[in-house]
């Protein structure tokens, strides 16, 4: 079959899923505004060379996921389709050749490997720069990729939220004072555990697929009715340490801005508390506000900071 241009770029760009790498964005972000903040130390060209590594790793991520999950895709956007899980559905569409994301997948990694590189032995920006790329990059290339494949020993759904939780603040602060704040350590908690609540929850449109190829992820593990005693566990952890946070330092403004996201988040625990999540329609929109909850912590913290 023949693509045209307009096909594999429209095709390419639906594959890469734009909108959901903010959720490795503005935690990275926060980092580079925490180093300013704190030390004054910002340098535009390292910021803008690791961001593109995010975005590089984030691909990677993504496009691995599209090609070795490419069964159980098929499967999801045949029995629940949805926005938010099943991958992005262009391959079992055809709008590409299978092996595509599988090689740009690998490109990504390889290009970011290299801005690792760049950035710690030209631009000098500390011993751990390497070590803090491939906290990153190896478990998001492996969350999908054969033999490992993280995603499914029911474990995935934890290194996400290292990945998308710590890792980015930490990294960004790092590369740009080759320190890293003990603050970063607490601003993360609420941050991986609500894209640990992203990955969970968008677990549940793809259950039945996930159950049919035998995908043991988290929630296959541990079955609905506990997924969600996790989900709400974890959320309310996540908007305790929120509330908390001025007690160690975040500037009190951060209540402000997070009063909004915090309503949104009693909202989704109300609706999974009384099954509504069971029903296809409100699931998908509590997947959406899900994000909201994940990106809307991390924004609260910048602009306390700002």
């Amino acid at each position: 079959m023949r693509y045209s241009i307009k096909q594999i770029l429209s095709g390419w760009f639906s594959l890469s899923r734009p909108p959901f790498h903010t959720v490795g964005i503005l935690p990275f972000i926060l980092g580079t505004v925490l180093a300013c903040k704190f030390t004054t130390s910002f340098s535009a060209i390292i910021f803008i060379l690791g961001i593109f590594a995010v975005i590089l790793i984030m691909l990677s991520t993504y496009h691995a996921g599209e090609y070795f999950d490419y069964q159980e895709d098929e499967l999801s956007h045949r029995f629940y389709k949805s926005n938010f899980s099943g991958g992005s559905g262009v391959i079992p569409a055809g709008g590409l050749p299978r092996a595509v994301p599988f090689w740009t997948s690998i490109i990504s990694f390889i290009i970011a490997g290299f801005i690792g590189l760049t950035l710690q032995f030209y631009f000098k920006t500390g011993t751990y720069t390497l070590l803090l790329g491939c906290l990153g990059a190896f478990p998001g290339f492996f969350y999908s990729t054969k033999p490992i494949r993280l995603v499914k020993r029911g474990v995935g759904e934890v290194f996400i939220g290292f990945c998308y939780g710590w890792l980015p603040v930490a990294s960004a602060y790092y590369i740009q004072t080759a320190t890293i704040h003990p603050i970063i350590h607490w601003l993360s908690i609420p941050i991986g555990l609500t894209i640990f609540n992203i990955v969970l929850l968008n677990e549940f449109p793809d259950y039945e697929a996930d159950k049919a190829v035998g995908k043991r992820n988290l929630l296959q593990r541990a079955g609905k009715n506990i997924g969600m005693i996790i989900y709400v566990t974890f959320s309310l952890l996540a908007s305790a340490v929120m509330l908390a946070s001025p007690l160690w330092g975040v500037p009190f403004k951060v209540l402000y801005f997070y009063l909004p996201i915090f309503i949104i988040s009693l909202f989704i625990v109300s609706m999974m508390l009384r099954d509504k999540h069971e029903d296809r329609k409100i699931l998908e929109i509590l997947c959406g506000l899900n994000i909201a909850v994940n990106l809307g912590t991390s924004l609260a913290f910048i602009l306390a900071y700002i």
